[in-house]
């Protein structure tokens, strides 16, 4: 398993998952348009190919130049979007594969505290300035204490029968 990055393709970088689903929903059905598209210029050109043959056969050059130029601008469609089908393939692919690398990015900032500014939070929560000196004091104070209260309390077990 690759290590998480933080650098996701572009199309990902700054979505929530359900954003990037959607996304990506987007492009799965823009690509499903473009196979059926495709699937009709095939057809297409199927249409155009019987009719060179039956005008050829019929004897009719004019008729079958013009059904070759018909058939050589579906085929330029059909070739172009098969560009952009396979394009797409790539996209989805590529985010499917990211969405959840995504998620587990997005999981891990939620997850992570900043124990600093958790502090500072509960000194502003307290009304005490976060930069005071004096909470530094009298947290050092009430960790002395703390600490005296305690070694007692050992001394005390200690010397219990």
């Amino acid at each position: 398993m690759e290590p998480l990055t933080s650098e996701l393709p572009s199309e990902l970088r700054g979505m929530t998952v359900p954003e990037a689903k959607e996304y990506l929903f987007h492009h799965i059905t823009a690509l499903r348009l473009a196979e059926k598209q495709y699937r009709t210029l095939e057809e297409e050109t199927a249409l155009w190919e019987s009719r060179i043959a039956s005008a050829r056969s019929k004897g009719l050059p004019d008729l079958a130049r013009e059904a070759e130029g018909e058939l050589r601008r579906v085929g330029e469609k059909r070739d172009a979007l098969g560009l952009e089908i396979e394009t797409l393939k790539g996209q989805v692919e590529r985010m499917r594969k990211e969405l959840p690398a995504l998620a587990a990015q997005i999981a891990a900032q939620e997850r992570r505290i900043d124990p600093d500014l958790l502090e500072q939070e509960l000194l502003v929560t307290l009304g005490r300035d976060p930069g005071d000196t004096a909470a530094a004091i009298d947290r050092a104070a009430r960790d002395a204490e703390v600490s005296a209260a305690l070694a007692e309390l050992k001394a005390k077990l200690g010397s219990a029968p």
